[in-house]
């Protein structure tokens, strides 16, 4: 799916205020702090609770691995001032459609409230289309998280309807709302000047989108 110019460590996004980068290990502590916390891993699909260090060490060694196949792309999260600190992780990864992708990604509880899950998303969103060939991207939010959907659709994802969807570490099917995004509008969206990234008022919440 990605390129050889992103399966290589030294790969990272800029923007305003963040480093999107490889996880490592020494990441762990961070990651597991940050995805730990209940409010963040019930609106993804794969973060467990309660989440030890296994778990992000696990975490990091399977990005790490899908990274290097160019079989995904998971990049965690950091303040440019602080570029060893992670505050969440935004991931492009195989969607259930063959030959599709989807956008998955979750921002700590800490971090809430300044914009930083659409300020990430949107620079892998710019990275894929860029880098990756892909002609469309999906993405879901569970229904009781509006602000998830708040972060999608200020990155130029429209609504395409309503479903079930497996959520293996919260244990079954729940209800989401689906995305999507193609080439033709993410390309219009950045021509009408609306990727600079201005912080939203009021985005309070759980940001966290379905991610696998």
């Amino acid at each position: 799916m990605f390129p050889d110019l992103t399966r290589d460590d030294v790969f990272r996004l800029e923007t305003r205020r963040l480093w999107l980068r490889w996880p490592r290990q020494a990441d762990v502590a961070d990651i597991t702090r940050q995805a730990g916390v209940k409010a963040v891993a019930e609106m993804t699909s794969s973060i467990p609770h309660p989440y030890t260090s296994e778990h992000g060490r696990a975490f990091v060694m399977e990005a790490r691995r899908r990274n290097m196949e160019g079989e995904r792309l998971t990049l965690v999260v950091t303040p440019r001032a602080r570029p060893g600190q992670v505050i969440g992780t935004v991931s492009i990864f195989p969607s259930r459609q063959e030959g599709g992708a989807e956008l998955g990604f979750w921002i700590g509880a800490d971090h809430w409230g300044n914009g930083f899950a659409t300020e990430a998303a949107r620079a892998l969103i710019d990275a894929f289309f860029a880098y990756s060939g892909g002609t469309e991207l999906s993405a879901s939010a569970r229904v009781i998280n509006p602000d998830s959907r708040r972060v999608l659709e200020k990155c130029g994802f429209g609504q395409t309807g309503s479903g079930l969807q497996v959520f293996p570490a919260r244990g079954g099917l729940l209800p989401v709302d689906h995305f999507r995004l193609d080439r033709r509008k993410w390309e219009s969206f950045k021509a009408w000047g609306r990727t600079g990234y201005v912080a939203g008022q009021g985005e309070t919440p759980i940001q966290a989108a379905a991610l696998h």
